[in-house]
């Protein structure tokens, strides 16, 4: 390339700079730890290989081959990067199967799930999106009384509600049309972080579980989000019907976490061989990573899966068809991956490690 000789030392000193905050970062996120400050590395897996992808060709063409001591092992940790990601593109072959089309209504059922962004008051885009899909069933996070009461003209069309709205960020609400024998709102991990189990019914009962961990963040390690996710994971394998699993984990689809959640929980993924589906921030979908989840077990089968459009949150909202179709399932759909002895084990000390956070929080309130 013909550029200044001190324009091009500037620029590969700053690429060099983050080709090397790159690598860093990638190393980090194979490191096993429940730090908040490693396992956001988790998170942004797509980006960091953009810059890894744009560093090593941006040295190749300044330098040539004088810093192959560096693009080698980017290109090293840019593969890493790709491996995690790639079932999440188009070259790897769906795992849940699309429905078939004659199958009938009552076999089917659609769903929202949104984290409204508690301090966001714009709620008439929120309540405009629900008349619209109309779906039936609602999860809604981060939803406080104002909330409640401003969704309430659309909420009380559906005979079957759980609410417990809450000012810290992570009360729910959540409704549906479908028949619901039994339900429950509970803190599975932490105070006043809930999550709800139902068991609602098609032509067949199935289980949903809405979850919504707290995230890793300063001064927040992972152990209580690791922990509530196995719990959940654990519930469903104990029972003897299909199971859903939706809401803001907190977490990305293809971390180490949500991989042992869905073999644990016998799960299967409708986003692999499709797409991220990345819901946050949803002002940025360039950024955005998949924090909303859908998980199913194999019963069920797909007529299709989106992410919204913005309604003033931080998260896209994400809406699903699904048929529950026991038969066809189990013979259409790829068969849940075997629970390993390496994820029983990740469980146990996830376990452990939440054990023992609790015991040190109720030792320092004495």
């Amino acid at each position: 390339m013909n550029i200044h000789p001190k324009l091009r030392l500037g620029l590969t000193a700053v690429t060099l700079v983050v080709a090397a905050l790159a690598l860093l970062v990638s190393g980090l996120s194979t490191i096993e730890s429940n730090e908040w400050w490693i396992r956001i590395w988790d998170f942004p897996r797509l980006q960091i290989l953009t810059v890894i992808v744009v560093a090593a060709i941006a040295l190749g063409l300044l330098q040539g081959r004088r810093f192959s001591w560096i693009i080698a092992p980017l290109l090293v940790a840019g593969g890493w990067q790709f491996y995690r990601i790639m079932p999440y593109t188009m070259l790897q072959s769906p795992e849940v199967a699309l429905a078939d089309a004659s199958l009938p209504d009552e076999t089917c059922f659609s769903f929202v799930s949104l984290n409204v962004l508690q301090y966001n008051r714009d709620y008439g885009r929120t309540s405009r999106l629900l008349k619209r899909e109309d779906p039936d069933i609602v999860l809604l996070l981060e939803t406080d009384a104002a909330w409640q009461t401003a969704l309430e003209p659309v909420l009380s069309r559906y005979p079957s509600r759980l609410d417990r709205p809450l000012d810290n960020t992570y009360g729910l609400l959540f409704a549906t049309r479908l028949p619901m024998a039994s339900g429950t709102i509970e803190d599975i991990a932490e105070p006043d972080t809930p999550s709800i189990m139902a068991q609602l019914a098609t032509k067949h009962p199935f289980v949903l579980m809405g979850l919504h961990p707290r995230p890793p963040h300063p001064g927040q390690d992972t152990e209580e989000r690791d922990a509530e996710i196995l719990i959940a994971a654990r519930r469903a394998a104990r029972l003897d019907m299909p199971v859903i699993a939706i809401g803001d984990f907190n977490d990305v689809a293809w971390s180490n976490t949500s991989q042992t959640f869905k073999r644990i929980g016998g799960y299967l993924d409708p986003r692999i061989g499709r797409g991220t589906f990345a819901t946050f921030p949803a002002d940025l979908p360039w950024l955005a990573w998949p924090l909303d989840h859908v998980f199913m077990t194999e019963e069920f089968t797909l007529r299709d899966i989106r992410v919204l459009e913005d309604v003033g949150s931080d998260h896209r909202p994400v809406s699903a068809r699904i048929c529950l179709t026991p038969r066809a399932g189990a013979w259409r759909n790829d068969r849940p991956d075997t629970v390993t002895a390496e994820d029983r084990e990740t469980a146990a000390e996830v376990m452990e490690e939440y054990r023992e956070d609790q015991a040190e929080e109720a030792r320092g309130e004495d």
